[in-house]
């Protein structure tokens, strides 16, 4: 087992983004790879999600295996566009996601929470 990201076909690292609505939230899900090759595909997804005017976005990195300095600056820029008007929150857990999110300090600024689940009870309230 290496450190590298998945790749895809071209030897590009490989992501899927998928936007799905629960309610009043906009859910965009991130498979795979998330770095300075694949950001953009989640910055229109985010992009894309805000002009429906949701209560809240939630990025669900649960499914991500390489996150990147490129993803990470992602989602703080979009909690610094998004908020206050539209809550921002990310899932993620394990250590791809939530470990490079705490060493960094973007837990401190970003709500993280381990499961989605955990996330949209969180902006219920």
């Amino acid at each position: 087992m290496t450190d590298q990201p998945e790749q895809g076909a071209a030897g590009a690292p490989s992501c899927t983004v998928e936007e799905k609505r629960i309610g009043e939230v906009s859910v965009i899900s991130v498979t795979g790879t998330l770095d300075m090759l694949t950001a953009p595909q989640l910055e229109a997804a985010i992009s894309a999600a805000s002009a429906t005017s949701p209560q809240a976005v939630v990025v669900d990195l649960a499914a991500v295996d390489f996150l990147a300095s490129a993803g990470m600056g992602l989602l703080v820029a979009a909690h610094g566009d998004l908020t206050p008007a539209v809550r921002f929150a990310v899932v993620a857990d394990g250590p791809a996601t939530s470990r490079p999110l705490k060493l960094v300090g973007i837990a401190d600024v970003v709500d993280v929470f381990p499961t989605l689940d955990e996330a949209l009870s969180a902006i219920a309230t």
